[in-house]
């Protein structure tokens, strides 16, 4: 007779745990999926975010633009490793004067000067361009600083505007550095240095000075000195007045600028844009770095700066 019974109450219960079994494991396999879901946007928003650091969207925007004032921005040191060196800013240029929606370009410059070469090749890039654009003029903005290099810069463009306090000028270029042969003797140290050829070694800071090399170094100076001196008249023209200080090195206000002929007037970018250029709508055209160029560009001069200052202990030729 027991095989007629009915199944027991507790064959209900191993399947109802079964079935609570198998949709936790299912609530399981969707919320995995869901975080899964949730990951895989995340990266694709960071894959996105430096896609956009990586590729320059600026030039959509510029190309739409009608007509307008050019804004390029001129910061900081003027070296081969900065944002504000010669093929970003020329590249900048370039693109601004070749736009035939420009109708003037603002070189806006905040610099205490830097490497004479990148200075002058910024120069001569704005005097062919006016050359090449002649009705498309140039016209520099001083911000805090215009000074040395950058003043070398400036003296290419049409006019030049700054702010009664700014710093002008510093017209003159330095190379400086370290000796250290009086400590060596105290401390009992002894440089031994080897080269092949008689002048290799000047200006190694661990040995003495040389009376031939100093004057070599101070024949260079005055040749470079002569070099930016010539490309200030070239831009300023009758506009300089005749002072004794003005190559000397000394820097001004910008209201003692103005008066001096290194400088024409007083205004901002907007005024410049507004009153000058008649064209109050401003696009920016300076070089923006991608993250990757930032990244790669600033650890490679860091490491290549640091070996190089440690051979010469920072001598290097600056217009500063």
């Amino acid at each position: 007779m027991s095989d007629n019974l009915p199944p027991r109450s507790n064959d209900n219960w191993e399947r109802e745990a079964l079935e609570r079994i198998a949709l936790a494991a299912i609530r399981e396999q969707r919320a995995a999926r869901r975080w899964r879901i949730f990951f895989r946007f995340v990266f694709l928003g960071v894959i996105a975010l430096i896609a956009w650091g990586i590729f320059d969207f600026t030039g959509d925007r510029v190309a739409k633009a009608g007509k307008h004032t050019a804004l390029i921005d001129l910061q900081g040191e003027i070296s081969a490793n900065s944002d504000a060196s010669a093929d970003n800013i020329d590249a900048a240029l370039q693109s601004a004067f070749e736009d035939e929606n420009t109708a003037g370009v603002i070189l806006r410059i905040n610099s205490p000067g830097g490497s004479p070469v990148q200075a002058g090749i910024i120069n001569g890039e704005i005097r062919r361009l006016r050359a090449k654009y002649p009705k498309t003029p140039l016209y520099v903005v001083v911000d805090d600083m215009c000074a040395s290099g950058g003043y070398y810069v400036a003296a290419a463009a049409d006019r030049i505007y700054v702010d009664r306090a700014s710093i002008v000028g510093s017209i003159g270029v330095l190379m400086d550095g370290f000796g250290f042969t009086g400590l060596m003797d105290k401390l009992g140290v002894q440089r031994r240095m080897h080269t092949s050829g008689a002048n290799k070694g000047a200006f190694d800071p661990f040995s003495p000075e040389s009376p031939a090399m100093n004057a070599h170094a101070q024949d260079m100076l005055d040749q470079i000195h002569t070099q930016f001196i010539d490309a200030v008249k070239l831009g300023r023209g009758k506009r300089l007045k005749d002072n004794p200080d003005l190559f000397s090195g000394l820097f001004w206000t910008g209201e003692k600028s103005v008066e001096l002929g290194l400088a024409d007037g007083f205004g901002d970018a907007n005024y410049v844009a507004r009153e000058v250029i008649k064209q109050p709508d401003i696009v920016d055209y300076s070089q923006k770095e991608s993250i990757s160029e930032r990244v790669v560009r600033r650890f490679g001069a860091s490491v290549g700066d640091a070996a190089v200052r440690a051979l010469t202990l920072g001598g290097k030729l600056q217009l500063r």
